[in-house]
């Protein structure tokens, strides 16, 4: 088991088949924080947000047995905005941080058999939510470095 938390610790942090983490999103300028390359894409924050909502999501249903998904899809995305503020910004990079942190710790933790159905819950188990977190978060950081690439910021 404990090869198993390792790999899917090395998966979240990324790096491996993906861009890391840090790569995709650290040192993105503030100017390119809120811009679309096009109208048909995201921009990187709105799909930091996207990330982060959806990791949160992932995490709380895990930990609370009362946790309430947001509405389908709206939900899982920000309204775009015209102005983002570093403010804004931060919030959004240190939530995304803090609750991958949270999801490594639940990983390492002990008492938690991976394999088993979350107690709570009918028919998922703490691996497949980790993997969805994993596949999920490698997806859209793919998604940020082509934004970032397509705005000459990478």
């Amino acid at each position: 088991m404990e090869r198993l938390r390792k790999h899917l610790v090395n998966s979240l942090k990324g790096g491996q088949a993906f861009v890391s983490i840090e790569k995709a999103i650290n040192n993105i300028s503030p100017a390119v924080r809120n811009k679309k390359p096009n109208e048909n894409l995201h921009s990187i924050w709105e799909e930091l947000e996207h990330l982060r909502i959806a990791q949160e999501d992932i995490l709380k249903y895990m930990i609370n047995p009362g946790w309430q998904s947001p509405k389908w899809p709206e939900g899982y995305w920000a309204e775009p905005t015209t102005v983002l503020s570093d403010d804004q910004w931060e919030k959004t990079y240190n939530g995304f941080i803090n609750d991958l942190n949270k999801v490594i710790e639940l990983v390492n933790d002990p008492k938690i058999d991976l394999l088993v159905i979350i107690p709570h819950t009918t028919a998922h188990t703490y691996l497949r939510e980790f993997n969805i977190i994993v596949e999920h978060n490698a997806y859209h950081l793919g998604k940020i470095v082509d934004i970032r690439k397509a705005l000459n910021d990478w």
